[in-house]
């Protein structure tokens, strides 16, 4: 009875010990702080120019977070989310793809959300600011391509499959009116790289038409300035897609992702932050708390489209 009681109480104490350890994790999970800041984004022009424009964003945070902080470029978006699955950066500029992707991966959680001016007429900007845009199917003027029912069987530019302004949406809104155009036969989709190439391809009759976000015809203003009659919209998503996240690693503390909010939203006060938001990141006017279920829309859309 002695030797039984004593393997009750050892085993109690085993028990303590795990449930400790457990909690003891669990707590540990999330409380990653850097002693330096990893930053990393990807160029929307030429990389080359926009180091130089993003430098100054690495001494207004680091002064705002008084640490040092690293600002670097990655070549695409599913290069950024791999690094920050494997912890080699600690907050990612993504788009609203990339997040639900990097997301799932648990290799972030959003932060902010960036808020655009919205796009009026002709790829004007309007002064009020949203957090989510349209994607839009652009055609040659006088092509006959009156509607998305015309699409079919038709050429069309298309970006990589996991882009929701150049793939998922338009290819899931279209499947739900009936019309598949990843079936064989209903069209032919090539994939450029760039909705600037996409506005191009259509410009030149290299495609019948493309999928790009609202309002891609400015990209190519400067080599062609008649651009917007050239090239017309046919189609407009009803699904809105979120703007672009300040997404930070899945491992982060809460005490530490409210000091870069903090940050962030001081900058954006600023004249310099101003500019670099806008010319930098992506058009950014202000940034907004994120909302996990912004991005539910996003998944929906790509599993329609079949990308999920």
């Amino acid at each position: 009875m002695k030797h039984l009681n004593q393997l009750l109480v050892l085993a109690a104490i085993l028990v303590s010990a795990l449930a400790l350890s457990a909690c003891g994790n669990s707590k540990s999970a999330n409380n990653y702080e850097p002693k330096t800041l990893r930053v990393q984004l990807v160029p929307s022009s030429q990389a080359s120019t926009l180091v130089a424009k993003a430098k100054p964003l690495e001494k207004m945070l680091s002064s705002r977070l008084h640490m040092p902080v690293k600002l670097t470029m990655s070549t695409d978006y599913n290069t950024l989310v791999e690094a920050m699955k494997s912890k080699q950066v600690d907050v990612g500029f993504l788009p609203a793809d990339a997040y639900v992707l990097a997301h799932k991966q648990k290799a972030a959680d959003i932060l902010l959300q960036s808020m655009k001016k919205k796009i009026g007429k002709d790829g004007v900007q309007l002064n009020e600011i949203v957090p989510s845009y349209r994607s839009e199917i652009l055609v040659k003027k006088n092509s006959g391509i009156k509607s998305w029912k015309d699409l079919k069987g038709k050429t069309i530019a298309v970006q990589n499959a996991t882009s929701s302004s150049g793939y998922i949406f338009p290819i899931a809104e279209l499947k739900e009116k009936g019309l598949d155009l990843t079936k064989k036969g209903n069209a032919k989709l090539v994939t450029v790289l760039g909705h600037d190439q996409g506005v191009i391809n259509v410009l030149n009759g290299t495609t019948d038409a493309a999928f790009v976000f609202e309002d891609a015809r400015n990209l190519v203003k400067k080599e062609d300035p008649n651009i917007m009659k050239k090239v017309v919209p046919i189609y407009y998503t009803t699904g809105r897609i979120p703007n672009d996240t300040v997404s930070v690693r899945h491992d982060m503390s809460q005490a530490y992702r409210n000091k870069l909010i903090k940050a962030f939203k001081s900058i954006a006060k600023t004249k310099e932050g101003k500019y670099i938001m806008q010319n930098v990141l992506y058009s950014t006017a202000d940034w907004r708390k994120g909302s996990e279920a912004d991005f539910n829309i996003v998944r929906k859309y790509a599993k329609i489209a079949g990308e999920q």
